[in-house]
């Protein structure tokens, strides 16, 4: 059986972004929120894995390539979130949420899943944007093919 791209990218994404969430804390630099906004890096790179794929099969239909693109990262925050979820219940459920909470949205006490639920919601806005993004540059690369 062979595994779709875009499944096969999106897993390509949870495995970066789970490496560089966890050299991060090794490093103890898990707490600088800037460097976490450099998980978009994987999300653009898997995406873009998956548009060059389908533009090097010849297939150039926007909807289509959109739909792809949109799988493909779509399935990396996914599994990225499930990580998290799993990941922060290992090291000690709700108490670990609340050192990550310092420095990102929230105030209070978030529990894990509040705090994964939001940052899915996160994930999803972001997935939309990197997707549309690379469309519009993969669509205007290969607009000359399609007259």
């Amino acid at each position: 059986m062979k595994l779709q791209k875009e499944l096969y990218n999106g897993c390509i994404i949870f495995i970066g972004i789970g490496l560089y969430f966890i050299s991060m804390e090794a490093l103890g630099l898990a707490h600088l929120f800037y460097l976490r906004l450099l998980n978009i890096l994987f999300v653009f790179y898997g995406t873009n894995r998956t548009l060059k794929s389908n533009f090097a099969e010849g297939k150039i239909v926007f909807a289509s390539n959109a739909a792809s693109a949109l799988l493909t990262s779509l399935t990396g925050v996914f599994l990225s979130i499930a990580g998290l979820v799993a990941y922060s219940f290992a090291k000690g459920g709700d108490l670990y949420v609340k050192t990550l909470s310092e420095t990102l949205l929230f105030g209070g006490n978030p529990s894990v899943m509040t705090y994964s639920i939001s940052i899915l919601f996160e994930g999803i806005v972001s997935a939309v944007i990197v997707s549309f993004i690379l469309m519009l540059y993969w669509d205007t690369r290969y607009a000359s093919d399609k007259h």
